[in-house]
């Protein structure tokens, strides 16, 4: 996998790859798949998941902040895991915010509202996602509503932060992998370097929460937040899902060697 940042989707992906699986037996290769179709699949899937063990039950006014390509399948996840009364876009570029209304609005029959600032899209919203490839926070902690929930899924490295230290102090901090968030998590490090919270404020893995090991939502007034890296059983466990997918339905090339 390499990020190649200026990359502009759709001609070409910001992250490009190849995943190539092994089988369990005998440790044979059985396939190769397009890495940038499975980030797009297993980052929006988690945010999905996280989502629906965390949002509120009647959460259905979103906003979106990046309009690239994991705008797009958090859309389709989003969708997939509660009832959208309300969709709201921003980007840096607004046409490109505009764009994304229009295709996307018609691509799933919803009506999208671009906006012209940040705090006008999270305004009232109570499922949040940000996207965006943003160095420094873009999201403050003061303009988030009780009981929303947000998937912080665009910085990967440490010295990245799409949400500003109020944020995440005052919300339930869950993560995709524990030891990831503790060295590359830039939203977490730089509140805990400020002092504003202790380590244990990362309160579990989302893994924890699905298995019901760890508590999530406690009141409907709680922010939640699940802060995504990515990490590498999330691509194989979509790799295969989209092997098995494709074997039923016939697709895909086969190789003899």
């Amino acid at each position: 996998m390499s990020l190649i940042p200026h990359n502009k989707p759709p001609q070409y992906s910001s992250h490009l790859g190849l995943v190539l699986l092994f089988e369990a037996d005998h440790g044979c290769p059985v396939a190769l798949l397009d890495a940038a179709e499975i980030t797009a699949i297993r980052t929006a899937a988690a945010s999905g998941l996280a989502t629906r063990l965390l949002a509120l039950p009647q959460a259905g006014d979103l906003a979106l902040l990046g309009a690239g390509e994991q705008a797009r399948s958090h859309l389709q996840a989003m969708l997939a895991v509660r009832t959208l009364r309300r969709v709201r876009i921003w980007a840096r570029d607004p046409g490109k915010a505009a764009e994304f209304a229009k295709t996307e609005g018609a691509r799933h029959g919803i009506a999208i509202e671009p906006c012209p600032g940040v705090r006008a899209a999270v305004a009232g919203a109570d499922i949040i996602c940000t996207v965006t490839k943003a160095r420094e926070p873009i999201l403050l902690g003061e303009w988030l509503a009780p009981g929303a929930h947000l998937n912080v899924v665009g910085s990967s490295i440490a010295g990245t932060a799409e949400i500003d230290t109020p944020a995440v102090v005052k919300s339930r901090f869950f993560v995709d992998y524990r030891e990831s968030t503790v060295n590359e998590g830039g939203e977490y490090l730089r509140a805990l370097k400020a002092g504003a919270i202790a380590p244990d404020h990362i309160l579990g893995e989302i893994g924890e929460v699905a298995n019901g090991t760890q508590a999530g939502r406690q009141t409907p007034s709680d922010i939640t937040l699940y802060k995504s890296l990515g990490i590498a059983p999330q691509d194989l466990a979509s790799a295969h899902h989209v092997l098995e997918k494709a074997r039923a339905a016939g697709v895909g090339q086969t190789i003899d060697f």
